[in-house]
């Protein structure tokens, strides 16, 4: 799990052509590594409105809600994108068994976990979670010294224009929803390490395997 933290402030969310932009100061969140103690929190809160609305996954009677909150310059995210979800998608999501939500929690190097997800999130929704998916599978192309060439190139194969991908980075106040959603993560739901999982309010940290994700979910779907 990555455990060092900085989140972006809404000072500047700016991608200049040619370099990525400051995004202004970083406020640094430590966080312990390894498996933490349970901790259930309120399914209700957990999905309260926030900053951002929320761009679910599945049916929206699905007896198990599981949350994610992942950062997209994390390689224990992208690795549990392309050898766990696909799995998870099959066998729960697809079924009507679970509803997924997927949320920023941003990780060093911060601004580019901004600003990759800013780019899934202008997509609009139903451009979010293949957006998601492609950013993570080529998550070695653009997390580099210099990932505005990889991730214009990424934004234009889902329909983005250079003018649309510019004006989606310069959007200071999408940068500022994303801030408060990453903020919350961290105080309310006490969030120090990606991913981290919430599953039916049930705090899971760490990028489980399919195997322990059956485990938790068959009692709470047999409920």
């Amino acid at each position: 799990m990555i455990t060092r933290r900085q989140f972006v402030t809404t000072n500047s969310a700016a991608l200049a052509l040619g370099a990525l932009g400051s995004f202004g100061a970083f406020e640094a969140f430590n966080g312990a590594g390894g498996r933490a103690e349970a901790q259930t929190f309120s399914v209700l809160e957990l999905e309260a409105k926030g900053g951002l609305d929320d761009i679910p996954m599945g049916s929206p009677t699905a007896p198990v809600t599981i949350i994610e909150y992942a950062s997209m310059t994390c390689p224990h995210c992208a690795a549990f994108e392309v050898q766990v979800f696909p799995k998870l998608k099959e066998k729960y999501i697809d079924t009507g068994k679970v509803r997924f939500i997927m949320r920023l929690y941003p990780t060093q190097p911060a601004q580019l976990s901004v600003a990759a997800y800013m780019l899934a999130r202008c997509g609009g929704p139903d451009k979010f979670y293949p957006l998601i998916e492609t950013l993570f599978q080529q998550q070695e192309k653009w997390v580099v010294r210099e990932p505005v060439q990889p991730l214009l190139t990424i934004a234009k194969q889902a329909g983005f224009t250079q003018q649309s991908f510019e004006a989606c980075l310069k959007d200071d106040a999408l940068a500022k929803k994303v801030q408060e959603v990453a903020q919350r993560a961290s105080t309310v739901f006490k969030v120090d390490s990606t991913p981290t999982f919430y599953i039916n309010g049930e705090k899971h940290p760490g990028a489980l395997p399919i195997e322990e994700l059956d485990k938790i979910i068959a009692p709470l779907i047999k409920s």
